[in-house]
């Protein structure tokens, strides 16, 4: 049975965040307000609840979702081998809308699809989905929407595509908070150096050359000269679990789908 919870009155919020977090500890599906737009989330260590996500959105294991924190420390329980330049991004736009693709830690039990031994680490500046987070610790989330149509701006508009398929909606009013348009998360590979955007969106690439002056922007190639070790990841696995998977924030999606434009 599907529930819908009003997070503008106090008492509502309580109950939806208590009742979202039963639902992720039975590997069931929650929807949930981000900073971009809205996400499905599930137990990120749970294959069955990340594979009912999956068949949520109508979408296969070769777009795994990326993986929303609760906080900035849980980077390094989640993601080995963590470049400098992108940490000191994480330090300068988390919370917020920047999506960092890095080697998944290999010790850790989860089955979040076709990833090769990557994934995409977000931590959200919302409310709501900081609340539920600190309650369950890391969620798969990809954008609130049915794959190809368009992403949610309201937990209403996302029972409208996934219905049933939920048991806890919360509902946050609309996101983005400031402004119409539901623009994604910036993605950036950082499984090796240089670190490249691999999708524009709401950080830009000057704010981000700001706190890392050689990230490289979509499309564009590392100088000559750059040092053999810091060529890109040999098979595009980046793009594959970010491009797609990482609308969340999307349409987390997306376009190709933030995994939450999220």
């Amino acid at each position: 049975m599907t529930t819908s919870y009003d997070c503008a009155d106090a008492d509502q919020r309580a109950a939806g965040l208590e009742h979202a977090q039963r639902a992720i500890r039975a590997h069931k599906c929650v929807v949930l307000p981000t900073d971009t737009v809205y996400g499905i989330a599930a137990d990120a260590f749970s294959p069955q609840a990340v594979t009912l996500l999956l068949a949520a959105k109508g979408r296969g294991r070769s777009m795994p979702p990326p993986v929303l924190i609760p906080r900035l420390n849980a980077l390094d329980g989640l993601a080995t081998d963590v470049p400098a330049e992108a940490r000191r991004l994480a330090e300068a736009f988390w919370p917020g809308g920047l999506t960092l693709i890095l080697h998944a830690q290999p010790s850790l039990d989860w089955d979040l699809g076709e990833t090769k031994g990557t994934v995409a680490l977000r931590l959200p500046a919302d409310d709501v989905a900081q609340d539920l987070l600190t309650l369950t610790g890391p969620l798969a989330v990809s954008s609130a929407n049915r794959t190809g149509h368009a992403a949610a701006q309201s937990a209403a508009e996302a029972e409208a595509q996934l219905a049933e398929s939920v048991e806890v909606y919360l509902e946050g009013g609309h996101r983005p908070v400031e402004g119409d348009g539901a623009e994604p998360s910036t993605i950036i590979d950082a499984t090796s150096l240089p670190l490249r955007v691999v999708r524009q969106g709401a950080i830009s690439l000057e704010r981000l050359r700001e706190v890392v002056p050689g990230v490289l922007g979509a499309g564009e190639e590392a100088p000559a000269e750059a040092d053999s070790a810091e060529k890109p990841a040999e098979d595009g696995s980046t793009e594959a679990i970010t491009a797609e998977a990482v609308t969340a924030d999307s349409s987390g999606t997306a376009a190709p789908d933030d995994s939450p434009r999220n």
